[in-house]
């Protein structure tokens, strides 16, 4: 992703030169709309980094900290009974716009690190119904979510009334396909290794979510503080 906005004729973007309008929107895109569209080029293994070791950890906070913006997301494995609570989440994921960080919850990684990241109001977490990452986060890690931006919300803002998730609004301002396979979406996250496919899906999530929040150039809208 070189951050230029995609602009074409499938695309809901703020291309440059070109303010978008309401008279632009796309209908919420179908699962026939979105199986048609090309697939959404996330990041490759190579450039996604399961956070293990002391020195990973200080690459990934010297990265993330020069980062006003980031996508984030976290996974949890799935409970698929009513009486069963849930206990995540398992998995915490951090990107940039050239490469990602897994973190998995309750490994050696110190959790100061995930605070110093989640809970800044420098570092700008962007994501897709974060609501939902809140109170897990804070039962399980006591970590509070510091400066967000929901993107569900934003991309509803534009007009649509129906929730917009990941997957539409990748579609809806992007022109492409988020691949989101059940077989990974509902596999066990609090596996002590993950596989490369729950790493990839994974990271992209998070890098999706900050693809949309770039083409839609909500960066204009959330400056720096002044110093």
């Amino acid at each position: 992703m070189d951050g230029a906005p995609l602009c074409n004729d499938r695309a809901l973007v703020a291309c440059p030169g070109r303010p978008m309008t309401k008279r632009e929107l796309l209908p919420h895109p179908s699962r026939e709309d979105i199986a048609g569209l090309p697939l959404f080029e996330g990041l490759p293994l190579d450039r996604i980094q399961l956070v293990q070791s002391p020195a990973q950890v200080d690459f990934a906070q010297r990265v993330l900290a020069e980062a006003r913006f980031i996508g984030f997301d976290t996974e949890s494995r799935p409970v698929f009974r009513k009486d069963v609570v849930g206990d995540g989440p398992h998995v915490v994921q951090l990107a940039t716009r050239e490469q990602a960080f897994i973190v998995q919850v309750g490994s050696a990684v110190p959790g100061d690190f995930l605070r110093s990241v989640i809970e800044s109001d420098e570092i700008v977490k962007v994501g897709f119904g974060l609501k939902s990452d809140r109170a897990p986060l804070h039962s399980k890690l006591g970590i509070r979510l510091g400066a967000s931006i929901d993107l569900a919300q934003a991309v509803r803002q534009l007009g649509y009334r129906q929730s917009v998730g990941a997957r539409a609004a990748v579609a809806i301002v992007l022109g492409r396909r988020l691949r989101k396979p059940k077989s990974v979406t509902t596999s066990n996250w609090a596996l002590p290794t993950l596989r490369p496919d729950q790493l990839l899906y994974a990271a992209n999530d998070a890098y999706a979510a900050l693809a949309v929040f770039h083409a839609l150039q909500l960066w204009r809208e959330n400056p720096p503080a002044a110093a």
